[in-house]
């Protein structure tokens, strides 16, 4: 005969790994809850081919920078029609944006949608933007796949920037901008 007890240690056990199980779902879905944040609101400027500025239904501007994109620079080959592409998908347009960062220039870091397009991917997608990889560690698994596709795609197709035999990456024409500019 077995010990009585036994079944009691089974049904125990089980109902205590139910309750870790439970306890780490519960502080998953916590994280997850706070890392992501959601904004809606209407793109009032364009400043450039990653940066606009949207004002929410509160009246408050908030600066947003496209998460998983470095578009070339102002100065730039195709910075002005980087900037002129992004304008024509979300000025004036209500959108949403899915950030969980700020940058250190306080500029909000995030996927902007409207009408559910994705407005960064669209950017990689007209040759007007690098995947920026870099910061691809902070994507999900699926857009870092999607974005680096969408960029060699374009790079296939000789589309935008990609015309040119060698683009200079806007990161590494910022870093020359500050050597040159230095005493």
């Amino acid at each position: 005969m077995g010990d009585p007890a036994q079944p009691g240690r089974r049904q125990g056990f089980w109902r205590l790994r139910g309750a870790a199980a439970l306890i780490g779902l519960i502080s998953v879905l916590s994280v997850v809850a706070a890392w992501a944040e959601t904004l809606s609101g209407q793109v009032i400027s364009v400043a450039d081919g990653d940066t606009v500025t949207v004002r929410d239904a509160a009246q408050q501007v908030h600066k947003i920078r496209l998460a998983g994109i470095d578009a070339p620079e102002s100065r730039q080959p195709y910075g002005q029609r980087a900037r002129q592409s992004l304008s024509e998908m979300v000025a004036g347009q209500w959108v949403e944006v899915d950030y969980d960062k700020a940058d250190r220039y306080g500029r909000l870091v995030g996927k902007v949608q409207v009408d559910g397009v994705d407005v960064n991917l669209e950017q990689l997608r007209r040759g007007l933007a690098w995947h920026y990889k870099r910061y691809e560690e902070e994507q999900s698994p699926e857009d870092r796949q999607v974005y680096a596709q969408a960029e060699r795609q374009a790079q296939a197709e000789y589309l935008g920037l990609w015309r040119d035999r060698q683009p200079q990456a806007p990161w590494d024409y910022r870093k020359l901008q500050r050597t040159t500019q230095e005493p």
